[in-house]
This record gives C-alpha cells, sequence and structure tokens, in this order.
C-alpha cells in the first residue's frame, strides 16, 4: 500500500485534483436532491424580520426621545421675570461685601424682581455689572424687570450711602454723619461719647471710638440713627483685626492690639502712599525698641485739629501727650481711622534698620539708619518747600526737629 503523502502527484484539495467525495455515498450515485422551501418557514421568517424592524424602531424612538430629554436639560430653565420698568417704590440696602446672590434674595424679599435666578443672570450676563455694585441704599421700584433693577444698582450715583476715607479723624466722620442722616452739629459726636457702651468697642479704648470707625460704605435708610452707623463702623474693624489674628501678632511684636490699632494709624497719617506703608510701620517699631521718640508730625496735627506739612520748632514744643517729639512711646490713642493697606503695614512691617524717613518730595520718601543722611533729605525737603513758594518746615539739623523721623 503507497502512502500518499511520499507519492507523486498532486495532493486532494490542489488547484486541478479530483474532488474527493464524502464518505458514505458510494461512486457514481446522483447527489441527492433537496426539498423545495416550505412556505410556513418563510412566513415565520418575514414575521421575524418585520418583528425585528419594529423593535428597532421602538427603541430608536426610545433613544431619540431620551437624547432630546437630555439636550433639554443642558439648556437652562426660563427664570421668572417681571417685564417693564415696575411701580411703586422701595428702598433695597445692599451691605458691604454683598455678592450678586445676597443682593437678589434681597430684591426678591422687597418684591423689586421675579426671582434670584432672573437677576443673577442679568448681573453675569452685562459688562456693566462685571465689578462689584457698591454697597448703600437704592430707591427702586416693585415688580421691576431684572435688567431694570440692575440698570439702577451699578450707577454708583444711586447708592445713598455714607463713604468714610481711609484716614478721617473720628471728629470728620461725626461731621459725616451729621451731614448725610441731616442731624444737627455735634449729634453723632455727643451720641459716640453718651452710647459709647453700645457700640461694641474693646475694653482697652475706653469709650474713645478714634480708630475703630473703619473706613469703607455703609448703607442708610430712613431709619438709619447716628449710633447705627457708628456700631456698623466699629463692628466691620472688629471683623477686619480679627481676620489678621491681629491680636496675636501684636503680641509677637510687644503690643496690644490697641497699640497695633494705634501704630496703623500713624502709619495712615504718615506714609506718602500704600508702598512705602509697611517701612513706616517698621521705623516705627524700631524706634519704640530704642525707646526713642517717635517724633512724628501727624501726631502734632491730631493734638492741634489741623493737617499741614508745615511744623514748626514751636509746634515741637506743644504741651500735649500728642507730642511725640517730646514723649517717648505711642501717643494715648489713635490719631486717625487706619484703612486695610495701613493695618496690614502694621501687622506685618517690612525688614530693615531704618530710624528716620522724610518725604523730601510727593513720591520720593527716603528711608534712613543714618542721622547725618536724614539731615541732608531734611535739607532737600525744606529746599523744595521754599522752592515752591510756601511757607518752609523748620530746617533742624537734629532728631527732635521737624520731619526729624517723618513727615510728608
Amino acid at each position: 500500500m503507497t502512502d500518499q503523502d511520499f507519492t507523486p502527484g498532486l495532493t486532494p484539495g490542489h488547484l486541478g485534483a479530483p474532488v474527493l467525495e464524502p464518505e458514505g455515498r458510494p461512486p457514481g450515485t446522483p447527489r441527492p436532491r433537496h426539498d423545495p422551501p416550505d412556505p410556513h418557514r418563510r412566513r415565520n421568517s418575514l414575521a421575524c424580520g418585520l418583528t425585528a424592524l419594529a423593535l428597532i424602531a421602538v427603541f430608536g424612538g426610545i433613544g431619540l426621545a431620551g437624547y432630546s430629554w437630555l439636550d433639554g436639560q443642558r439648556k437652562p430653565p426660563a427664570a421668572a421675570d417681571y417685564a417693564g420698568p415696575g411701580n411703586g417704590e422701595v428702598q433695597v440696602s445692599v451691605p458691604e461685601g454683598a455678592g450678586l446672590t445676597q443682593i437678589a434674595s434681597a430684591l426678591v424679599r422687597n418684591g423689586v424682581v421675579a426671582s434670584s435666578l432672573a437677576f443673577t443672570r442679568a448681573a453675569k450676563g452685562s459688562a456693566a455689572a462685571a465689578g462689584r455694585i457698591q454697597p448703600g441704599t437704592y430707591t427702586l421700584k416693585q415688580r421691576m424687570s431684572a435688567a431694570a433693577a440692575l440698570a439702577i444698582l451699578v450707577d454708583p450715583a444711586n447708592a445713598n450711602g455714607l463713604t468714610i476715607p481711609e484716614g478721617w479723624r473720628g471728629s470728620q466722620i461725626f461731621a459725616a454723619i451729621d451731614k448725610k442722616l441731616n442731624l444737627p452739629e455735634g449729634t453723632a459726636q455727643r451720641t459716640a461719647q453718651e452710647q459709647a457702651a453700645e457700640l461694641g468697642l474693646p475694653e482697652l479704648a475706653k469709650g474713645s471710638p478714634e480708630g475703630y470707625l473703619f473706613p469703607a460704605t455703609y448703607s442708610v435708610t430712613d431709619g438709619t440713627t447716628a449710633v447705627d452707623l457708628l456700631k456698623q463702623m466699629v463692628e466691620r474693624a472688629g471683623k477686619e483685626f480679627a481676620r489678621d489674628d491681629a491680636d496675636v501678632v501684636a503680641q509677637n511684636l510687644g503690643q496690644n492690639l490697641y497699640g497695633l490699632v494705634t501704630i496703623a494709624s500713624m502709619v495712615q497719617g504718615e506714609a506718602d502712599n500704600t508702598e512705602d506703608m509697611a517701612k513706616v510701620a517698621r521705623v516705627i517699631y524700631n524706634r519704640l525698641a530704642k525707646n526713642m521718640p517717635l517724633q512724628l508730625d501727624s501726631t502734632i496735627n491730631y493734638a492741634l485739629g489741623r493737617s499741614t506739612l508745615n511744623t514748626t520748632v514751636t509746634d515741637t514744643r506743644l504741651d500735649s501727650p500728642y507730642n511725640t517729639y517730646l514723649h517717648a512711646g505711642l501717643p494715648p490713642t489713635p490719631i486717625s481711622n487706619p484703612g486695610r493697606q495701613a493695618i496690614m503695614a502694621a501687622v506685618d512691617p517690612a525688614q530693615g534698620d531704618w530710624l528716620y524717613f522724610v518725604t523730601v518730595k510727593p513720591g520720593d520718601t527716603r528711608f534712613t539708619d543714618s542721622f547725618e543722611v536724614q539731615q541732608r533729605n531734611v535739607a532737600e525737603f525744606n529746599a523744595n518747600r521754599s522752592a515752591s513758594a510756601q511757607p518752609s518746615a523748620s530746617a533742624g539739623a537734629s532728631a527732635g526737629t521737624p520731619s526729624g523721623s517723618g513727615g510728608h
């Protein structure tokens, strides 16, 4: 018997080779014939196909509906909004630091706009509202469109608030309160004295609000009183100092919190610009550490109730605890109401050995630890004052003369 694997020729399946017949059918027998297709089976197949198409259509419809629902979810729902400028009149106060959501809630609560969502969307889509809406009390109408309400709120002229600039003294603030509330002159100051216990002042202040009337804009309504405004200012000052952990920082700097507020008030009065504040604070701390008189013109100005660049030798002999030319250490109270930058300078003074500074001309404040250099700087300051045809400060040559350590 010959093994096919070793016999030359074409192997089964090769092109041209004979086709092998299936086993079990003798050679030469006819191929089996297939039965004709069953019509019932054909109908069943057609039914299955139609069913499949129906299912595809059903599920496709569900998918399309689901997609449409999801697409609808992506689009923000319509916000309830009134139409037109509204009617009637209502006052709405915007406190310091209020965000859009807080303002919107106040508007809804007072019936100004129909929904918070309508107002916040209008504000976020407005270039004019990109900045913060100023605090104050606004006169609006009820049932206004969100856009109409926003137009009033973004105009600072409509904010019926009281703005206290940085560095104002208590006397200036009292006068501003009287004017804003149409009170007789002296009412706010008398209120501060008679109702000091209600203001929330720290014990070390001994009833004096100087230094704690924080400069900001405060809301004023028809029912606002002098004591209301004073309490708001003191409360805001407390928050600012708490924000910086000023009490703890003061101890690290060898002061109590009241001393730190006093230093911040002098920094506010002496620095020519915010960039110099931290350096001015360092000069004050360095002088205190050496038990040197601070020799600050701003404290004499406070004692005399004035504001001037001209401090004479006679001024430096003033008999007052605020005369820091005669008395070492801090004055008995703050001399102004410092703002945020002055507070930060007192909390975080610059590093340096400076003991003297003088603003030779606007924008040119010079700091030094050399007495001789300070003398030259003071001489230049006096020369500049003379050249400008204004009364000159005394051109002294020691730390005990005007502008010995500071001055504008």
